[in-house]
């Protein structure tokens, strides 16, 4: 086998995830559901539920994931194993993803499930859902062709005739260039009226999915199957019983009406013994097979073309029970075929007792059925109601169930040529054998294949690391690019496919570009004159804008990033978003962080210091506009480069103004702090440490309160002390006492 892509199975990048999980049908046969996860995208294949079990325990693990997260979810056909969880899961769940099947599978599907709705034998608060809920699930299916290629948001998938029954398909599903192909149930064997499942031609899946009902058995031919079949219902109705054949009303019933109906032309001592088909639904169901005629095999289509085959001339549809005279021998045709309930079962518990009657059962038969138990010939049965029954029918088992066996499954997995199988639809000892056979054939050829046969909710991981391809379009596929040159424009992603095109065939491609404005306010306290002396340090020139009508002050860093006056306490940052922008405002937004805690930015002037040279004054608040401008002037303007010599910090400068409230003057800054800004301060990182509703604060005596499960902390701005009995709380406040001094006082 030769393969185009290797998953790597241990780790690999997060992003190259691939992960398949079973919510039904894993090591079991029944509620058929996985879920599929790649690159973001999530499908869900199939929504059934287990016919061995009722209620909300047949359904499949849907609390392993979250509905709301399924972009797409496909049904590959109508049968209940496969479909019959989906009203519950539409209607139910968060689920608001698209819902795809094919024509024939949807037109069944609501008749299938109306049925199944009537017949469950659950109260009604055990139903998983009304007619109500059924129709509005299926208002919500979209149909595909066969064939027809669908993209849902980067999800592309294809259905392929799959056989097993009307309508069913296989689906191909590509997610960024992975393909994973899903058989559901299919049939490689043509029957009466349907054809073989086909193989995506020109396709080489890198994951296939498949069922393996059958594991190691292959079934006896077809003719054979069908002569010993004939025979028995034959014998059966020769020596005067009853015949019953617990089929499904669909997809089964009909390849062996077509059977019986030929049988008995071709033997009129026949004639006198009534074969019936007790289903109003199966009745329905002919006209859309009459529809569909085109999607059945050449047989069919030629025979159709001479007389309707489904119009059978020996076999009567048996509208209700008041109309079946139960006497002497006959053939009835009953669903459901696993002898769950319904009128199959009615029918078996009024004649399993008569060895004169026969039971013939034709299809795969569950675990924890009526009809896998019957197939042990047990001495007894327990009826619906609870009373013991004597087992004396014959019971006779002859599949006609259109799932493939090995050889046919085999065969198929040889030519898919897939390097990972992931077997599902299988019990666990059928399915191991399966696995057990695959390998040792491919060890034998020397070829690679790993095989998966995960349990219910157990996930299988594969890495897939695919090449990121970008093709040029437009202006920029004028010309070939050269080794080693560079390309400028701009890559487009669509559906997991890269595109680079020049900004100006964005239009003509449906695309549009914007401009992102980023605005940022900060908290700053200085004046914007400093501010500019740091921007310059830092940029280097810097380009001054135009004031404002209200006289603010604004600049601009490298014709990216204005910086504006906001009000006294902020500053504003505007800049255009991307990349490169965003970096340099990140840098200006550090310059400005750190300037009111940059020992170059003032020079503390204070009257007591023992230097040679003299400082001009403090000015104290309530002095006259006279008098300040004449302490200001006392000293000349002191130039903000000498700054960087001064040997004062900002901690002595606030120490310095928390003790006179004082303006003092730093060369060209003026801070003006008062007692009143650093409580209200104290009192601001207090309230975001320990919550507003916590906190009570005293401006006359300059103390906070904070009370904590009913812990009282009280803290004195004045004297920076905390009093509280409760030592955890005390030291928990004194941590945010100092953080808060280090944050708001310097």
């Amino acid at each position: 086998m030769s393969y185009k892509r290797k998953a790597e199975l241990p780790v690999g990048d997060e992003s190259d995830l691939m992960e398949v999980t079973p919510l039904g049908a894993g090591s079991e046969v029944g509620r058929s559901c996985h879920v599929l996860k790649y690159k973001g995208k999530t499908v869900l294949l199939d929504c059934g539920i287990h016919p061995g079990q009722g209620g909300i325990s047949g359904l499949p693990f849907f609390d392993e994931i979250d509905p709301a997260s399924i972009d797409v979810l496909l049904i590959t056909h109508f049968h209940l194993d496969h479909a019959a969880g989906l009203p519950y899961f539409t209607e139910r769940t968060s689920f608001k993803g698209r819902i795809f099947m094919t024509h024939p599978t949807k037109a069944i599907f609501k008749w299938l499930l109306s049925d199944y709705v009537k017949v469950s034998n659950v109260g009604a608060n055990e139903m998983l859902y009304d007619e109500a809920q059924l129709a509005a699930c299926y208002d919500k299916i979209e149909t595909v062709d066969y064939h027809q290629e669908m993209n849902v948001d980067g999800i592309k998938f294809t259905g392929y005739n799959a056989g097993h029954v009307l309508g069913a398909a296989m689906f191909l599903i590509e997610i960024a260039g992975v393909k994973i192909l899903y058989t559901g149930d299919y049939s490689r064997e043509e029957d009466r009226h349907l054809m073989a499942a086909e193989k995506p031609s020109n396709v080489q899946p890198d994951v296939l999915i498949c069922e393996s009902t059958y594991g190691v058995q292959s079934h006896e031919p077809r003719i054979d199957r069908e002569r010993r079949f004939t025979s028995t219902v034959h014998d059966i109705v020769q020596r005067g019983g009853r015949c019953l054949l617990p089929v499904f009303a669909l997809g089964q019933a009909q390849e062996l009406l077509l059977m019986l109906d030929e049988y008995w032309a071709a033997h009129p001592e026949l004639e006198s013994i009534p074969v019936y088909y007790a289903s109003s639904l199966a009745k329905k169901c002919m006209t859309v097979y009459q529809t569909y005629i085109n999607m059945m095999n050449a047989r069919i289509r030629k025979q159709f073309a001479v007389s309707n085959p489904f119009v059978f001339k020996h076999i009567s549809h048996l509208k209700n029970m008041d109309m079946f005279d139960d006497t002497g021998p006959c053939v009835m045709m009953a669903s459901p075929g696993m002898l769950q309930n319904g009128l199959s079962r009615e029918l078996f518990e009024r004649w399993c007792t008569d060895k004169k009657n026969g039971l013939l059962i034709t299809g795969y038969c569950v675990e924890n059925t009526l009809a896998k138990d019957v197939m042990n010939e047990p001495d007894e049965i327990q009826t619906m109601n609870g009373q013991k029954l004597k087992l004396r029918m014959s019971v006779d088992y002859i599949s006609f169930s259109a799932h493939v066996d090995y050889t046919q499954n085999s065969a198929f997995i040889d030519e898919v040529k897939a390097p990972y199988v992931i077997l599902v639809h299988g019990e666990t000892n059928a399915m191991g054998r399966l696995k057990s056979a695959l390998l040792s054939k491919y060890h034998e050829r020397d070829e690679v294949i790993h095989i998966f046969t995960p349990r219910n909710t157990e996930t299988v991981k594969l890495y897939f690391r695919g090449e990121k391809l970008a093709r040029t379009i437009g202006r920029m596929a004028s010309t070939f690019p050269e080794n080693n040159s560079l390309v400028s424009g701009v890559v487009v992603v669509k559906d997991f496919q890269y595109t680079i095109m020049d900004t100006g065939d964005l239009k003509d491609y449906g695309l549009q570009t914007t401009a992102v404005v980023q605005r940022q306010m900060v908290p700053y306290h200085a004046s914007f004159t400093l501010l500019k002396y740091h921007l310059r340090q830092m940029f280097g020139k810097i380009e001054e804008l135009e004031r404002s009508l209200n006289k603010q002050e604004a600049v601009r860093i490298f014709e990216t990033v204005d910086v504006k006056e906001y009000n006294a306490n902020h500053v504003l940052l505007e800049w255009t978003g991307n990349a490169t922008n965003d970096m340099v405002a990140d840098s200006v937004l550090a310059v400005i962080l750190n300037i009111e805690s940059s020992p170059a930015s003032v020079k503390l002037t204070k009257s007591d210091h023992k230097h040679s040279h003299s400082h001009g004054q403090p000015i104290v608040h309530g002095q006259s506009e006279e008098k300040k401008k004449d302490q200001l002037s006392s000293k000349p303007e002191m130039d903000l480069s000498e700054a960087s010599s001064s040997t004062s910090t900002l901690a002595e400068l606030a120490v310095a103004g928390s003790s006179s409230g004082s303006v003092v003057s730093k060369g060209m800054l003026l801070i003006d702090r008062t007692e009143e800004d650093e409580f209200q301060d104290l009192v601001m990182f207090f309230s975001s440490q320990f919550g507003p509703e916590n906190l009570k604060e005293d401006y006359s005596t300059k103390t906070i309160e904070i009370t904590m499960d009913g812990v009282v902390a009280t803290v004195d701005c004045a004297t920076f002390q905390v009093q509280c009995d409760a030592d955890a709380l005390r030291h928990r406040t004194q941590n945010v006492l100092e953080r808060a001094v280090r944050t708001c006082m310097q």
